[in-house]
């Protein structure tokens, strides 16, 4: 059955929302527990930074197996599939298992989900309402984002610590641990998303089976890749999406930082700033969706230059207040930027690849461009660059790299005279 292709969205689309919204509810949820064990272990500092690279890695390297995986059933059924692996992350915290290897499973849960997710979307609706979708995942998930850490913190609480869960009676090999209850809060989260799951139906489309071979996906993994960087529309979005991803994961790390040095903030109200950001990115991811068409996808591209023109003002900001209109107005222009980069590439994706498997490639490239970018602050940190002279190479070098994809794309179309209107073809619409 073809999707309607009126301005309304099917009801399938907000099943898949909500079922989204809940499991990385959980997620976020799960890594504050996950942290709040390994201090309870008494491990290494260190140690906690590699629960996020455990989680992340997933993404990376089963890349060329999650596509596949994603286009051989019904993604429905294959997001309910990604869930029960998070429930095993749940249950092996639970059983005394180390929680580097229980985010790792998490990891493997979300790597499966993601191409499910949003190759769902790609199916149930029609092109011109793709940009409009991605306004609403944006949003759903920086809300999941938040709310998931803030009720990560509850889950730790000494008040909920105090409660004996029923399970911690019986005679089993659990870990002697306080953070029962917050772990059973998780599982209920997990298991209430896969009852949404089991409630989305079948998009009914059906892609030709490929072999299952290892090397052999990996092979065609790596032409998927190629594919898609060599199209200008393909290459501008993936290169966008890749950036922002890797300025994210970055920002995040530099923000604690300044509200401690330039802002005087302990670590809690710092987060809050983080929470400003996201508060902004949900605006603009609001206002694109409703404002922004597929079309015009590309004209957005001056904003990442704006963004990282914006970074270096942080130097001159000393007051929370200032410094929450500075990163409110960041996220806004990072919401409007990235949701019709995302449905351009999810478009695009589509057509030249699969639902499953563009969403494959494109976290693939996501997130190791976010390991790559965090790598580099790393370094910056090991070498003690002092905090104003780092906001100034950040913010100019994502400026810069953008300035080069505006420039790169611009002449893509110059050389085979083609633009946006030409590749969305009104047949696909």
């Amino acid at each position: 059955m073809l999707p309607s292709r009126s301005s309304n969205m099917p009801r399938a689309f907000y099943l898949v929302i909500a079922a989204q919204f809940v499991s990385a509810l959980a997620d976020n949820a799960l890594l504050i527990v996950a942290i709040a064990r390994l201090m309870e272990l008494a491990t290494a500092p260190w140690t906690i930074p590699l629960l996020k690279l455990c989680f992340t890695l997933c993404y990376v390297f089963l890349a060329p197996f999650t596509g596949p995986l994603a286009d051989a059933w019904p993604k429905g059924r294959v997001m309910l599939l990604a869930n029960a692996w998070k429930t095993c992350a749940v249950f092996a915290l639970l059983l005394g298992a180390d929680p580097l290897l229980a985010m790792a499973i998490a990891g493997l849960g979300a790597a499966i989900y993601g191409p499910a997710k949003y190759g769902l979307i790609t199916e149930l609706l029609p092109a011109q309402l793709l940009v409009r979708a991605n306004g609403f995942i944006e949003a759903s998930t920086v809300c999941a984002v938040i709310l998931g850490t803030v009720a990560g913190g509850l889950l730790v609480s000494p008040a909920l610590r105090s409660l004996a869960p029923p399970w911690t009676g019986l005679d089993w090999p659990s870990a002697a641990t306080s953070l029962h209850a917050g772990m059973g809060v998780v599982l209920a989260l997990y298991a209430l998303a896969a009852l949404l799951n089991l409630a989305i139906p079948s998009s009914g489309a059906v892609y030709p089976r490929h072999a299952l071979h290892p090397l052999q996906m990996a092979r065609r993994f790596f032409h998927e890749n190629q594919l898609l960087w060599r199209d200008p529309l393909g290459r501008v979005s993936m290169a966008v999406t890749t950036l922002l991803w890797g300025i994210g994961a970055t920002l995040q790390l530099v923000v604690l930082r300044w509200a401690a040095q330039s802002l005087g903030l302990a670590l809690d109200r710092a987060a809050y700033l983080q929470g400003v950001t996201a508060l902004g990115v949900i605006a603009g991811s609001v206002l694109a969706s409703r404002y922004v068409r597929l079309e015009d996808a590309t004209r957005v591209l001056p904003l990442g230059i704006a963004m990282g023109l914006l970074v270096p003002c942080m130097v001159w900001v000393h007051t929370p207040w200032m410094a929450a209109l500075l990163l409110m107005a960041f996220g806004a222009l990072a919401g409007f930027f990235v949701v019709p980069m995302n449905a351009l590439l999810q478009h695009r994706g589509s057509q030249l690849l699969s639902a499953g498997r563009s969403i494959a490639v494109q976290g693939f490239n996501e997130n190791a461009g976010m390991l790559a970018m965090l790598a580099l602050y790393a370094g910056a940190t090991a070498l003690n660059i002092p905090l104003a002279q780092l906001l100034w190479c950040f913010g100019l070098m994502v400026a810069g790299v953008m300035a080069l994809i505006m420039r790169g794309h611009r002449m893509a179309c110059e050389r085979h005279n083609a633009c946006l209107e030409s590749f969305i073809k009104p047949s696909s619409i």
